[in-house]
């Protein structure tokens, strides 16, 4: 199983969108800036999950990150930001 989710940045307004297979420790590793040269460790404040979805594969997982990655998919995301 893997989980395809995006991240909400509030204080930067800044939405992330990854595909992993432990979701909970992807999490983590993102709010603790493990990966120095990532996307979200180049901005202070917490990534908070804001949407997830299950997929059965890694390829069904890579397929579903790279339509929520197009306009279509991140004004779909948007809709999950909390006001």
């Amino acid at each position: 199983m893997y989980y395809v989710y995006a991240l909400y940045n509030k204080k930067n307004l800044k939405i992330y969108v990854g595909q992993t297979k432990d979701l909970e420790e992807r999490i983590t590793l993102h709010n603790s800036k493990v990966f120095k040269d990532s996307y979200t460790a180049g901005f202070d404040g917490k990534w908070k999950l804001i949407y997830t979805e299950k997929v059965s594969s890694k390829q069904d997982a890579l397929k579903r990150e790279k339509q929520l990655k197009s306009h279509r998919g991140r004004d779909f995301i948007k809709q999950n930001i909390p006001r």
